[in-house]
Protein backbone atom coordinates (compact mmCIF):
# COMPACT_ATOMS: atom_id res chain seq x y z
CA UNK A 1 0.00 0.00 0.00
CA UNK A 2 1.39 3.64 -1.21
CA UNK A 3 -0.24 6.18 1.31
CA UNK A 4 0.69 9.91 0.05
CA UNK A 5 -0.05 12.72 2.85
CA UNK A 6 0.12 15.95 1.48
CA UNK A 7 0.68 18.86 4.11
CA UNK A 8 2.60 15.81 6.25
CA UNK A 9 4.87 18.43 8.49
CA UNK A 10 1.52 19.80 9.43
CA UNK A 11 -0.03 19.57 13.00
CA UNK A 12 -2.12 16.55 12.11
CA UNK A 13 0.04 15.55 9.24
CA UNK A 14 2.71 15.29 11.07
CA UNK A 15 1.37 13.22 14.16
CA UNK A 16 -0.44 10.87 10.84
CA UNK A 17 2.93 10.16 9.25
CA UNK A 18 5.00 9.72 12.43
CA UNK A 19 2.36 6.55 13.17
CA UNK A 20 2.80 4.81 10.02
CA UNK A 21 6.52 5.30 9.88
CA UNK A 22 5.98 3.50 13.09
CA UNK A 23 3.54 0.97 11.49
CA UNK A 24 6.10 0.72 8.66
CA UNK A 25 8.66 -0.36 11.26
CA UNK A 26 6.80 -2.31 13.18
CA UNK A 27 6.55 -0.40 16.55
CA UNK A 28 3.03 0.12 16.48
CA UNK A 29 0.71 -2.81 17.34
CA UNK A 30 -3.36 -3.51 16.59
CA UNK A 31 -3.28 -1.46 13.09
CA UNK A 32 -4.48 -5.15 11.44
CA UNK A 33 -1.81 -3.11 8.53
CA UNK A 34 1.45 -5.19 7.23
CA UNK A 35 4.23 -2.37 7.89
CA UNK A 36 6.17 -4.45 5.22
CA UNK A 37 4.38 -3.78 2.25
CA UNK A 38 3.41 0.52 3.72
CA UNK A 39 5.32 3.13 1.83
CA UNK A 40 4.36 6.61 2.85
CA UNK A 41 4.94 9.66 0.58
CA UNK A 42 5.24 13.05 1.84
CA UNK A 43 4.39 16.27 0.54
CA UNK A 44 4.41 20.26 1.68
CA UNK A 45 5.12 23.45 0.93
CA UNK A 46 8.47 22.57 0.34
CA UNK A 47 8.22 19.99 -1.90
CA UNK A 48 9.50 19.53 -5.46
CA UNK A 49 5.91 19.70 -6.82
CA UNK A 50 7.35 17.21 -9.79
CA UNK A 51 6.72 14.77 -7.03
CA UNK A 52 3.20 15.32 -6.76
CA UNK A 53 2.54 13.82 -9.67
CA UNK A 54 4.79 11.11 -9.18
CA UNK A 55 3.00 10.41 -5.83
CA UNK A 56 -0.30 10.62 -7.26
CA UNK A 57 0.53 8.34 -10.21
CA UNK A 58 0.87 5.97 -7.53
CA UNK A 59 -0.67 6.39 -4.48
CA UNK A 60 -3.55 3.79 -3.27
CA UNK A 61 -5.01 6.15 -0.82
CA UNK A 62 -4.43 9.68 -0.43
CA UNK A 63 -4.54 12.01 2.93
CA UNK A 64 -5.00 15.67 2.02
CA UNK A 65 -4.18 17.38 5.29
CA UNK A 66 -2.73 20.50 3.24
CA UNK A 67 -4.17 23.77 4.25
CA UNK A 68 -4.59 27.67 5.41
CA UNK A 69 -5.75 28.81 8.63
CA UNK A 70 -4.39 31.88 9.48
CA UNK A 71 -2.86 33.59 6.41
CA UNK A 72 -2.06 37.17 5.73
CA UNK A 73 -4.37 37.76 2.82
CA UNK A 74 -7.91 36.04 3.32
CA UNK A 75 -7.83 35.24 -0.81
CA UNK A 76 -5.54 32.64 0.33
CA UNK A 77 -7.37 30.73 1.99
CA UNK A 78 -9.46 30.08 -1.42
CA UNK A 79 -5.56 29.76 -2.72
CA UNK A 80 -4.50 27.30 -0.01
CA UNK A 81 -7.72 25.29 0.68
CA UNK A 82 -9.77 25.72 -2.52
CA UNK A 83 -6.95 25.71 -5.33
CA UNK A 84 -4.36 23.25 -3.90
CA UNK A 85 -7.61 20.64 -3.73
CA UNK A 86 -7.78 21.04 -7.16
CA UNK A 87 -4.85 20.76 -8.11
CA UNK A 88 -4.39 17.33 -6.56
CA UNK A 89 -7.60 15.97 -8.12
CA UNK A 90 -6.00 16.82 -11.09
CA UNK A 91 -3.01 15.26 -11.02
CA UNK A 92 -5.06 11.78 -9.75
CA UNK A 93 -7.04 12.12 -12.70
CA UNK A 94 -4.58 12.80 -15.18
CA UNK A 95 -3.06 9.62 -14.19
CA UNK A 96 -7.11 7.92 -13.92
CA UNK A 97 -6.12 7.07 -10.38
CA UNK A 98 -9.16 6.47 -8.28
CA UNK A 99 -7.81 5.71 -5.11
CA UNK A 100 -9.82 6.83 -1.69
CA UNK A 101 -9.01 10.67 -1.24
CA UNK A 102 -9.95 11.98 2.52
CA UNK A 103 -9.74 15.77 2.71
CA UNK A 104 -9.78 17.76 6.47
CA UNK A 105 -12.32 20.03 6.57
CA UNK A 106 -13.88 21.80 9.31
CA UNK A 107 -16.65 22.35 11.43
CA UNK A 108 -16.30 26.11 10.21
CA UNK A 109 -16.97 25.22 6.77
CA UNK A 110 -20.63 25.58 8.29
CA UNK A 111 -20.10 29.29 8.76
CA UNK A 112 -20.04 32.34 6.43
CA UNK A 113 -16.70 33.63 6.65
CA UNK A 114 -13.47 33.33 4.01
CA UNK A 115 -12.23 30.24 5.68
CA UNK A 116 -15.23 28.33 6.57
CA UNK A 117 -15.91 29.29 2.36
CA UNK A 118 -12.57 27.88 1.26
CA UNK A 119 -13.48 24.80 3.06
CA UNK A 120 -16.70 24.09 1.55
CA UNK A 121 -15.37 25.33 -1.43
CA UNK A 122 -12.87 22.12 -0.98
CA UNK A 123 -15.67 19.83 0.21
CA UNK A 124 -17.86 20.53 -3.37
CA UNK A 125 -14.62 19.86 -5.17
CA UNK A 126 -13.82 16.31 -3.96
CA UNK A 127 -18.00 15.51 -3.18
CA UNK A 128 -17.98 16.22 -7.24
CA UNK A 129 -15.06 14.41 -8.47
CA UNK A 130 -16.39 11.43 -6.36
CA UNK A 131 -19.49 11.59 -9.13
CA UNK A 132 -17.15 12.36 -11.83
CA UNK A 133 -15.06 9.29 -11.33
CA UNK A 134 -16.25 6.93 -9.18
CA UNK A 135 -13.25 7.36 -6.38
CA UNK A 136 -14.38 6.96 -2.38
CA UNK A 137 -13.97 10.54 -1.08
CA UNK A 138 -14.13 10.85 2.89
CA UNK A 139 -14.87 14.63 4.07
CA UNK A 140 -13.78 15.67 8.05
CA UNK A 141 -14.74 18.03 9.83
CA UNK A 142 -12.95 18.39 12.26
CA UNK A 143 -13.54 20.76 15.63
CA UNK A 144 -11.00 21.67 17.14
CA UNK A 145 -7.88 19.71 17.07
CA UNK A 146 -5.24 19.28 20.17
CA UNK A 147 -2.12 17.68 21.60
CA UNK A 148 1.79 17.42 20.89
CA UNK A 149 3.50 19.07 18.14
CA UNK A 150 0.35 22.05 17.74
CA UNK A 151 2.02 25.27 16.60
CA UNK A 152 0.48 27.77 19.63
CA UNK A 153 -0.17 31.60 19.05
CA UNK A 154 -1.48 30.27 15.89
CA UNK A 155 -5.12 28.67 15.59
CA UNK A 156 -5.18 26.67 18.62
CA UNK A 157 -6.29 28.31 21.98
CA UNK A 158 -5.06 24.90 23.71
CA UNK A 159 -1.88 25.02 22.45
CA UNK A 160 -1.35 28.38 22.91
CA UNK A 161 -2.39 28.24 26.60
CA UNK A 162 -0.05 25.40 27.02
CA UNK A 163 3.14 26.84 25.59
CA UNK A 164 2.16 30.40 27.23
CA UNK A 165 1.70 28.98 31.14
CA UNK A 166 4.59 26.50 30.94
CA UNK A 167 6.74 29.29 29.99
CA UNK A 168 4.93 31.72 32.46
CA UNK A 169 3.41 34.05 29.99
CA UNK A 170 0.50 35.47 30.55
CA UNK A 171 -2.82 34.30 28.52
CA UNK A 172 -5.91 36.42 28.20
CA UNK A 173 -9.34 34.48 28.18
CA UNK A 174 -11.99 36.52 27.00
CA UNK A 175 -15.33 34.85 27.34
CA UNK A 176 -14.45 31.77 30.08
CA UNK A 177 -18.25 30.70 29.23
CA UNK A 178 -17.32 29.68 25.63
CA UNK A 179 -18.03 26.32 25.13
CA UNK A 180 -15.47 24.34 23.02
CA UNK A 181 -15.98 21.02 21.42
CA UNK A 182 -12.37 19.36 20.89
CA UNK A 183 -10.22 16.07 19.56
CA UNK A 184 -7.31 14.77 20.59
CA UNK A 185 -4.56 14.12 17.80
CA UNK A 186 -4.29 10.31 18.91
CA UNK A 187 -7.81 9.80 18.61
CA UNK A 188 -7.48 11.87 15.01
CA UNK A 189 -4.78 9.95 14.07
CA UNK A 190 -6.07 6.30 14.85
CA UNK A 191 -9.79 6.96 13.06
CA UNK A 192 -7.76 8.22 10.35
CA UNK A 193 -5.93 4.91 10.29
CA UNK A 194 -9.03 3.09 10.14
CA UNK A 195 -10.61 5.16 7.31
CA UNK A 196 -7.25 3.28 5.97
CA UNK A 197 -8.72 -0.09 6.47
CA UNK A 198 -11.86 1.12 5.92
CA UNK A 199 -13.51 1.29 8.76
CA UNK A 200 -14.11 5.23 9.02
CA UNK A 201 -17.01 6.74 11.19
CA UNK A 202 -19.66 8.93 9.15
CA UNK A 203 -22.49 11.47 10.44
CA UNK A 204 -24.63 11.61 7.68
CA UNK A 205 -22.19 12.52 4.60
CA UNK A 206 -19.24 13.62 6.74
CA UNK A 207 -16.47 11.30 8.38
CA UNK A 208 -16.65 12.06 11.77
CA UNK A 209 -13.71 11.35 14.87
CA UNK A 210 -16.12 9.26 17.60
CA UNK A 211 -14.38 11.24 20.72
CA UNK A 212 -15.38 14.46 21.20
CA UNK A 213 -14.76 16.10 24.39
CA UNK A 214 -17.14 19.29 25.42
CA UNK A 215 -15.47 21.74 27.91
CA UNK A 216 -15.71 25.60 28.78
CA UNK A 217 -12.75 27.68 27.32
CA UNK A 218 -12.45 28.83 31.02
CA UNK A 219 -12.04 25.41 32.88
CA UNK A 220 -9.53 24.69 30.11
CA UNK A 221 -7.33 27.55 31.23
CA UNK A 222 -7.96 26.47 34.67
CA UNK A 223 -7.00 23.30 34.46
CA UNK A 224 -3.73 24.06 32.43
CA UNK A 225 -2.77 26.57 35.49
CA UNK A 226 -3.33 23.81 38.20
CA UNK A 227 -0.89 21.78 35.60
CA UNK A 228 2.03 24.09 36.26
CA UNK A 229 1.59 24.04 40.53
CA UNK A 230 2.03 20.12 40.42
CA UNK A 231 6.35 19.70 40.05
CA UNK A 232 5.48 21.93 43.45
CA UNK A 233 2.68 20.30 45.03
CA UNK A 234 3.93 16.69 43.71
CA UNK A 235 0.22 16.40 42.72
CA UNK A 236 -1.16 14.48 39.29
CA UNK A 237 -4.39 15.57 37.83
CA UNK A 238 -7.29 12.98 37.97
CA UNK A 239 -6.42 10.47 34.86
CA UNK A 240 -9.50 8.64 35.72
CA UNK A 241 -11.07 11.75 33.30
CA UNK A 242 -9.59 10.80 29.18
CA UNK A 243 -10.13 15.02 28.76
CA UNK A 244 -8.08 15.92 31.59
CA UNK A 245 -5.39 12.83 30.96
CA UNK A 246 -5.13 14.05 27.51
CA UNK A 247 -4.74 17.71 28.29
CA UNK A 248 -1.95 16.89 30.58
CA UNK A 249 0.04 15.11 28.28
CA UNK A 250 -0.41 18.19 25.36
CA UNK A 251 0.70 20.39 28.13
CA UNK A 252 3.71 18.31 29.12
CA UNK A 253 4.82 18.68 25.32
CA UNK A 254 5.18 22.47 25.87
CA UNK A 255 7.49 22.04 28.84
CA UNK A 256 10.80 24.29 27.83
CA UNK A 257 13.59 22.10 28.99
CA UNK A 258 14.92 23.04 31.65
CA UNK A 259 11.68 22.44 33.42
CA UNK A 260 11.61 18.63 32.70
CA UNK A 261 13.83 17.85 35.62
CA UNK A 262 12.76 19.46 39.09
CA UNK A 263 13.85 18.87 42.33
CA UNK A 264 12.36 16.98 45.23
CA UNK A 265 12.85 17.26 48.91
CA UNK A 266 15.03 14.91 50.50
CA UNK A 267 14.34 14.31 54.32
CA UNK A 268 17.87 13.00 54.90
CA UNK A 269 19.18 11.99 58.70
CA UNK A 270 22.27 9.37 59.32
CA UNK A 271 19.97 6.54 59.08
CA UNK A 272 19.24 7.67 55.38
CA UNK A 273 16.55 9.89 53.66
CA UNK A 274 12.77 9.42 52.40
CA UNK A 275 11.45 11.21 49.44
CA UNK A 276 7.97 12.08 48.39
CA UNK A 277 8.06 12.00 44.78
CA UNK A 278 4.09 11.79 44.39
CA UNK A 279 1.03 13.00 46.17
CA UNK A 280 -3.05 12.47 44.99
CA UNK A 281 -5.86 13.01 47.15
CA UNK A 282 -7.46 9.88 46.00
CA UNK A 283 -4.62 7.33 45.52
CA UNK A 284 -2.24 8.10 48.24
CA UNK A 285 1.48 8.48 48.23
CA UNK A 286 4.35 7.35 46.69
CA UNK A 287 8.08 7.71 47.97
CA UNK A 288 11.46 6.01 47.83
CA UNK A 289 13.01 5.18 51.03
CA UNK A 290 16.84 4.38 51.51
CA UNK A 291 18.63 2.98 54.55
CA UNK A 292 22.20 2.72 55.30
CA UNK A 293 23.63 0.07 56.20
CA UNK A 294 22.83 -1.75 59.06
CA UNK A 295 19.75 0.46 59.65
CA UNK A 296 16.44 -0.46 60.71
CA UNK A 297 13.52 1.71 60.30
CA UNK A 298 9.94 1.29 60.74
CA UNK A 299 9.22 -0.25 64.08
CA UNK A 300 5.32 1.43 63.95
CA UNK A 301 1.73 -0.14 62.96
CA UNK A 302 -1.52 1.80 61.61
CA UNK A 303 -5.40 1.59 62.50
CA UNK A 304 -6.59 2.18 58.72
CA UNK A 305 -3.20 3.30 56.82
CA UNK A 306 -1.29 0.67 54.88
CA UNK A 307 1.71 0.58 52.53
CA UNK A 308 3.36 -1.73 50.10
CA UNK A 309 6.91 -1.78 50.08
CA UNK A 310 9.27 -2.66 46.91
CA UNK A 311 12.71 -3.49 47.42
CA UNK A 312 14.59 -2.19 44.00
CA UNK A 313 18.45 -2.25 45.42
CA UNK A 314 20.57 -3.52 48.09
CA UNK A 315 19.34 -6.77 50.07
CA UNK A 316 16.77 -6.31 53.52
CA UNK A 317 14.37 -7.97 55.47
CA UNK A 318 10.55 -6.69 56.61
CA UNK A 319 9.25 -8.09 59.52
CA UNK A 320 5.37 -7.67 60.67
CA UNK A 321 4.18 -8.83 63.51
CA UNK A 322 0.21 -8.45 64.62
CA UNK A 323 -0.29 -6.44 67.54
CA UNK A 324 -0.96 -8.41 70.79
CA UNK A 325 0.18 -11.44 69.06
CA UNK A 326 4.33 -12.99 69.23
CA UNK A 327 4.64 -14.72 66.23
CA UNK A 328 6.92 -12.54 63.53
CA UNK A 329 5.99 -12.84 60.03
CA UNK A 330 9.64 -12.42 58.06
CA UNK A 331 10.69 -11.89 54.18
CA UNK A 332 14.22 -11.26 53.28
CA UNK A 333 13.74 -8.57 49.86
CA UNK A 334 16.63 -7.99 47.52
CA UNK A 335 16.51 -5.78 44.16
CA UNK A 336 17.66 -9.32 42.62
CA UNK A 337 13.94 -10.41 42.99
CA UNK A 338 11.28 -7.74 42.78
CA UNK A 339 8.46 -8.47 44.92
CA UNK A 340 5.83 -6.06 46.97
CA UNK A 341 5.35 -6.54 50.54
CA UNK A 342 2.18 -5.58 52.14
CA UNK A 343 1.78 -3.56 55.36
CA UNK A 344 -0.94 -5.08 56.96
CA UNK A 345 -3.16 -2.29 59.06
CA UNK A 346 -2.53 -3.90 62.74
CA UNK A 347 0.64 -5.08 62.63
CA UNK A 348 3.81 -3.73 63.68
CA UNK A 349 6.58 -3.59 60.78
CA UNK A 350 10.02 -2.60 59.98
CA UNK A 351 12.89 -3.23 57.06
CA UNK A 352 16.40 -3.76 57.92
CA UNK A 353 19.21 -3.40 55.83
CA UNK A 354 21.12 -6.53 56.25
CA UNK A 355 24.21 -5.42 53.87
CA UNK A 356 27.29 -4.28 55.47
CA UNK A 357 28.41 -1.75 52.60
CA UNK A 358 25.46 -0.94 50.57
CA UNK A 359 22.31 1.44 50.82
CA UNK A 360 18.64 -0.39 50.65
CA UNK A 361 16.84 1.71 48.14
CA UNK A 362 12.56 0.90 48.67
CA UNK A 363 9.65 2.44 46.53
CA UNK A 364 7.04 2.73 49.11
CA UNK A 365 3.09 3.56 48.32
CA UNK A 366 1.10 4.41 51.27
CA UNK A 367 -2.87 4.75 50.66
CA UNK A 368 -3.15 8.43 52.46
CA UNK A 369 -0.64 10.83 52.08
CA UNK A 370 0.58 11.99 55.48
CA UNK A 371 -1.22 14.34 57.52
CA UNK A 372 0.84 15.48 60.78
CA UNK A 373 -2.47 15.99 62.31
CA UNK A 374 -3.93 13.13 62.29
CA UNK A 375 -0.69 10.32 61.63
CA UNK A 376 -1.89 7.04 62.58
CA UNK A 377 1.14 6.15 63.29
CA UNK A 378 2.28 4.10 67.07
CA UNK A 379 5.46 3.35 67.51
CA UNK A 380 6.02 -0.12 68.98
CA UNK A 381 9.05 -2.74 68.08
CA UNK A 382 8.52 -6.09 66.10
Amino acid sequence: MKILVTGAQGFVGRNLVSQLHNIQEGKARNYGISGESLTVYEYDLDSDPSELDIYCKQADFVFNLAGVNRPKDEAEFMKGNFGFASTLLDTLKKYNNTCPVMISSSIQAAQDNPYGESKRAGERLLFDYSKETGAKVLVYRFPNVFGKWCRPNYNSAVATFCNNIAHDIPIRVNDPSVVMNLVYIDDVVDELISALKGKEHYVEEYCTVPVVHTITLGDIAELIKSFKQMSDTLAVPDLSDAFTKKLYSTYLSYLPKDKFCYPLKMNVDDRGSFTEIIRTADRGQFSVNISKPGITKGQHWHHTKNEKFVVVSGHGLIQLRKIGTEEVVNFEVSGEKIEAVEMIPGYTHNIVNLSETEDLVTFMWCNECFDPEHPDTYFEKV
